[in-house]
């Protein structure tokens, strides 16, 4: 595997990739205040979809426009690397999010964080049967249990004891999850023969595009009734686009340079970042034990999971 002296060395990749988790974490109560800004009703999925459509086209526009200004070669693609890149706007941008809004609609936001944190252990599976270098051991099989409890623990809530399964709910944002882990393992192939940075620009942008035909297409708005486009809302709205350009790049170029197992397991700290940030922002009371225990259960886990290999 090519090694790049930032993106390939241990301290850098964990410092990098607990930024994008952060970041992506963030997005959860950007969101959620987004939402409420630009009165979007919770079981709207239209309008929810061209929401998403907007930040990403934005998101692939910001980075398309700073990797022209950086110098990189934006436009030169060959007709198979656009034929790609197109294919992975639609797969990891476009499909995952149609799956994952849809399925948030019939099931809990608890349940739903934890569904998809399910996209761990996907990566892990097809990292160990895809890469030689990415084969599942003790220690990562421990490390993504630990994970996966941490997530649990941040999330618990009376809801989770309701085990009832609906497909429509759970199962659409577990198939989101499978998504998403496809489209970082076509991401990181198509990723060795170009520019990360203007990959992920076009995909973000192909895949934005996308959502917002399929949003407005079923009749979606980004202002719901009674609402109109304030300040705030359209600062959440390029806040939550400038997070989404710089986590898909940074994260990109961590799974060009190292393998998916590794930095997959770091998404487990994405739903514990979005509820400590929720209740940050949304004046909640953040010390709890619950909280505490999650970071410890989850660092403890992409501990076991990063550690460089002792050399013989």
């Amino acid at each position: 595997m090519n090694q790049h002296p930032v993106f390939s060395r241990h301290a850098s990749v964990v410092a990098l990739a607990c930024l994008c988790c952060m970041l992506w974490g963030s997005a959860f109560p950007s969101i959620k205040l987004g939402y409420a800004e630009f009165h979007l009703a919770a079981t709207d999925v239209p309008s929810k979809l061209v929401f998403a459509g907007w930040r990403f086209a934005l998101a692939g526009a910001l980075l398309l426009l700073w990797a022209q200004a950086t110098g990189r070669a934006v436009w030169q693609l060959s007709a198979p690397q656009w034929r790609k890149v197109a294919a992975l706007g639609l797969l990891q941008t476009s499909l995952q999010y149609v799956f994952f809004y849809i399925g948030l609609a019939y099931t809990t936001g608890a349940k739903g964080s934890i569904m998809n944190a399910t996209s761990v252990f996907f990566g892990v599976i097809l990292g160990h049967f895809l890469y030689a270098n990415d084969r599942l051991t003790w220690p990562k099989a421990v490390g993504c249990v630990l994970g996966f409890t941490g997530v649990l623990v941040v999330n618990f809530h009376a809801d989770l004891l309701d085990f009832q399964f609906d497909w429509r709910g759970e199962g659409f944002v577990i198939v989101a999850a499978l998504v998403l882990t496809l489209g970082v393992v076509f991401g990181k192939r198509v990723s060795q023969g170009m520019d990360a940075a203007v990959m992920t620009a076009h995909q973000l942008t192909v895949g934005g595009l996308a959502l917002l035909a399929a949003g407005y297409a079923l009749g979606g708005h980004l202002v719901g009734q009674g609402g109109s486009i304030t300040v705030l809302g359209m600062g959440l709205l390029v806040y939550m686009a400038l997070l989404s350009a710089v986590a898909f790049a940074v994260w990109s170029l961590l799974l060009k340079y190292n393998p998916v197992g590794m930095i997959s397991v770091f998404n487990f700290l994405i739903p514990v970042f979005g509820v400590l940030l929720s209740a940050l922002l949304l004046g909640e009371s953040v010390w709890e034990w619950k909280y505490a225990a999650a970071l410890l259960l989850v660092c403890s886990g992409i501990t076991l999971v990063t550690r460089p290999k002792k050399e013989p």
